[in-house]
């Protein structure tokens, strides 16, 4: 891969920018909000929205050498690793939270992982909590042979994927006032928010119980760009139990948005990212006149 070209070969190179759509929702119109998508899940065939953002200044360093990536049992950061990794010809590892799945059937996640070439090595869970520190890392990059490897965080968030999506930001320009998104370990925030123009914001819907992201943000911007970048905040409210858990009522909301505007929508980010939009819409958090703006990060997997 062209070390000086982060989208690499042509079948890795992106649709960009990504579409930007308006839709017609009489729920946010009757509060004088104007809804956008801006959908970056029609990015790339199978590098869907910021997994392309920030897997492809990642890779663009591997040099062939196998690229070493940590998710849960449904990581759409592991997924996303292993279809780049067959298309650009690169070993993929997967080491994957929780010890017990170790020979149980795999879930449709990992098997897509495993049909790309992924090499999946699970690991217990306190392990996992200590997969950066720097022995911990070295013992699990001995054990599944890969010392040499290229180590890309879990959700694919450090500076260089953090430097990637400031590019969505500056797609956006001037075109919305308020942009939000699903945030599960806050890469894309952090870069999105750094591109934008002044005078808009940028809003942030984690998808993980924990409250811990927003240092985690400032984490990421400050070894990014050396200090805090853009407007940006978090509402913790729409988590709905934790990643990857629903309710009924999220259920539903996604089946009636598809059944309006016929989008899939994706569960464990978009889902929850578009009804807190409504809920705080409802709540009157955008003054009339606002051009608010979804990103649409994922698909739902087939």
């Amino acid at each position: 891969m062209n070390g000086t070209d982060p989208s690499g070969p042509a079948i890795l190179r992106p649709r960009l920018p990504s579409p930007l759509q308006e839709v017609a929702d009489g729920r946010f119109e009757r509060r004088g909000v104007r809804l956008l998508l801006k959908r970056d899940d029609l990015i790339h065939p199978e590098l869907v929205g910021n997994k392309w953002r920030k897997l492809a200044p990642n890779l663009a360093t591997a040099g062939g050498r196998a690229v070493v990536t940590f998710g849960g049992a449904y990581s759409n950061h592991l997924r996303a690793t292993a279809a780049a990794g067959r298309l650009l010809g690169l070993p993929t590892v997967g080491v994957v939270r929780g010890q017990e799945l170790a020979g149980r059937p795999l879930n449709p996640s990992l098997t897509r992982c495993a049909a790309d070439g992924m090499r999946l090595h699970f690991v217990d869970r306190s392990t996992y909590r200590r997969k950066t520190e720097p022995a911990t890392l070295a013992a699990l990059l001995r054990s599944v042979d890969a010392e040499d490897a290229v180590v890309v965080p879990e959700g694919g968030s450090n500076a260089e994927a953090v430097r990637g999506c400031r590019a969505l930001g500056e797609e956006l320009g001037e075109h919305t006032d308020v942009v939000a998104l699903a945030c599960g370990t806050g890469g894309t925030l952090a870069g999105l928010a750094a591109g934008l123009p002044p005078g808009r914001r940028t809003l942030g819907i984690p998808v993980l119980k924990g409250g811990f992201l927003a240092d985690d943000i400032r984490r990421l911007q400050e070894r990014a760009f050396g200090g805090l970048r853009g407007s940006w905040s978090l509402d913790d409210r729409f988590h709905y139990g934790g990643y990857a858990r629903t309710t009924a009522e999220l259920d539903t909301f996604a089946q009636d948005f598809e059944d309006r505007h016929g989008l899939p929508v994706e569960r464990v980010y978009v889902a929850k990212m578009l009804h807190a939009l409504l809920v705080l819409t409802e709540e009157g958090a955008f003054p009339r006149g606002t051009t608010l703006t979804a990103v649409v990060t994922g698909r739902p997997f087939p």
